[in-house]
């Protein structure tokens, strides 16, 4: 059997569904299964599962339609199964899931425009369900496939190599740090793409949550991002005004997982690198907004939610659709109005069971 896996949405779906791609494996031992992905993270991640014969990387966002077609030309015919990875509610992987012309198309049928995004050119589907994690939902797929039950999913994957350790431990050497160190985590980026900047605490919380932090717990607060994050990050570096506060660079994503596995805890809007600490099984606190908490909270580690529970939340479904607010009042209050001191709180638990 022949299996394409179409991870193409982003670092952090693809890795949620890396708890299915182990259960593929182990029902499938002697299949071809690839991954297609268009992110560099998510080649990184699936390159150390150890779990794919092979991974095809290719930009599609920045490519042209003819470009992307000719791309696509390779894989038609050749392959028996072909799976949409949860969430990809968009109209762009479902064609090419249908280009690519595998017997079987699995893919949810979402409970949102899922007509708009051309979902029924899947022949295989099993209906959105909104009490669910994004993992639980790819375990479906593979149910549907494999036509059986299987256990309750198992943890993320992300492998971590020597030499990202090894890079862990010479940014250590050159910042001054030691594992004695109270070392924190902050990711306050997220994607960008559909408006879903709007998911971010805003920069001056983060500033001052890692003044706190530094002042009344002597802590090293890092801050990690990617490459389009720099001025973010650099930002709240600048505002928190403090030696202890360290703007984290590397080259890829395992870099940043090495040096991500010795924070206590992770502080992180709704973003991939949320996921990436689960995967670490770090001490997490989910700055959540928008976002239906069901779908996407850290999965298999422990962690707090820091959020508003706003009446009107959550009102993030998965849905090709820009991320908007129906408030009259204060737009996105629900994320900018929480206030440092309740994210504090939940960091607080964390540090006063391991301490």
């Amino acid at each position: 059997m022949k299996i394409l896996v179409l991870a193409l949405s982003g670092i952090g779906d693809a890795l949620m569904f890396t708890p299915a791609v182990k259960e593929l494996r182990k029902e499938f031992p002697d299949a071809n299964i690839d991954a297609m992905v268009m992110y560099l993270g998510v080649k990184d991640i699936y390159s150390r599962t150890e779990l794919f014969n092979n991974i095809f990387y290719y930009n599609f966002i920045n490519s042209n339609f003819l470009s992307a077609l000719n791309y696509i030309s390779q894989f038609m015919g050749e392959y028996d199964v072909t799976i949409n990875v949860y969430p990809s509610n968009r109209r762009e992987y479902n064609i090419i899931s249908f280009l690519i012309g595998a017997k079987q198309r699995l893919a949810i049928k979402y409970l949102r425009r899922d007509f708009f995004s051309f979902g029924f050119l899947n022949n295989q589907r099993v209906v959105e369900n909104d009490n669910l994690h994004n993992v639980e939902e790819n375990y479906r797929l593979v149910e549907l496939l494999i036509n059986k039950k299987i256990s309750l999913p198992d943890k993320y994957i992300f492998n971590l190599q020597k030499e990202d350790e090894t890079y862990a431990e010479d940014f250590f050497t050159k910042n001054n740090l030691s594992d004695n160190d109270l070392i924190i985590g902050f990711h306050p980026g997220c994607s960008t793409l559909k408006n879903h900047s709007n998911r971010r605490w805003p920069i001056s919380n983060f500033a001052e949550l890692a003044a706190k932090l530094c002042e009344k717990h002597n802590a090293k607060v890092l801050i990690f991002g990617g490459n389009d994050e720099s001025t973010l990050k650099s930002s709240i570096a600048r505002e928190s005004n403090l030696n202890s506060v360290i703007v984290v660079d590397t080259d890829n994503l395992s870099q940043t997982a090495a040096i991500m596995k010795f924070a206590k805890v992770f502080v992180s809007n709704d973003s991939s690198l949320m996921h990436v600490a689960a995967a670490l099984e770090l001490n997490v606190v989910a700055i959540i907004g928008p976002t239906n908490t069901d779908y996407i909270h850290p999965w298999m580690t422990e962690f707090r939610i820091a959020s508003l529970n706003l009446e009107c939340s959550p009102c993030f479904f998965h849905s090709p659709k820009p991320l908007s607010c129906s408030r009259t009042d204060i737009k996105f209050k629900c994320i900018h109005n929480l206030d440092v001191d309740s994210v504090y709180q939940k960091v607080l638990e964390f540090l006063q069971q391991t301490f």
